[in-house]
């Protein structure tokens, strides 16, 4: 599964490289590494493999789920079509609290003490999928883990994740996007070992140039 949702990802351009011409993410750290999961939902073929993925996941990690939840915005429509394959309910949390009528962060309904599965697209540092599983847990459901698309690997957010004693399952990884990427032409095969040195020390630039000629 990993390499069949790695080479839909780099296919339709959710998971972009280019390690010669770093993006900056909005914290400031130049990535050899474009993502965006949203991509997959307009493309129906991916979309399919993407959302059984994770119906398979959650039947094997969770058989004991009772409510899927998605993570604002990007987890939302993954967590409803997925939750329409298991025939489970679903709802999402906010990114904070409505400032109007029941205020609610948290849509859909769950009842304290429910077992609750969290949907996102991917995992980088952890920090606002944390977020979400600490809304979950303040309102009374038992969160049994995660379930994403794609998942970095990084060093913080594996130890952010343990810490909060969270586990994350995703479909495909950073390790194995970038070896795919390279078997398939997307990438020198030369660059790997650049890309998996950012994504052990997002911090540490020095991996930045040194494929130019």
């Amino acid at each position: 599964m990993k390499k069949t949702i790695a080479k839909d990802l780099l296919q339709i351009g959710a998971v972009f490289f280019r390690p010669d011409e770093p993006f900056t993410w909005a914290s400031g750290i130049k990535s050899p590494v474009y993502c965006d999961n949203r991509l997959t939902l307009t493309a129906p073929a991916v979309r399919l493999d993407v959302e059984n993925g994770l119906a398979s996941l959650i039947r094997e990690r969770y058989p004991e789920a009772e409510v899927l939840m998605g993570t604002s915005t990007a987890g939302i429509a993954h967590a409803a079509i997925t939750a329409h394959i298991l025939n489970m309910p679903m709802g999402y949390v906010r990114s904070g609290a409505k400032d109007h009528g029941r205020q609610n962060q948290i849509e859909g309904k769950l009842e304290p003490g429910q077992k609750v599965v969290v949907v996102e697209d991917l995992i980088s540092t952890g920090g606002s999928v944390l977020e979400v599983v600490s809304v979950l847990r303040g309102a009374g459901a038992e969160v049994l883990g995660v379930v994403s698309i794609f998942t970095y690997g990084m060093r913080k957010g594996l130890e952010r994740l343990a810490a909060a004693a969270v586990e994350n399952h995703s479909l495909t990884d950073f390790d194995t996007v970038a070896a795919v990427a390279a078997e398939e032409g997307y990438i020198r095969a030369e660059d790997v070992a650049r890309l998996i040195r950012f994504r052990d020390n997002p911090t540490d630039e020095s991996w930045i140039g040194e494929g130019r000629a």
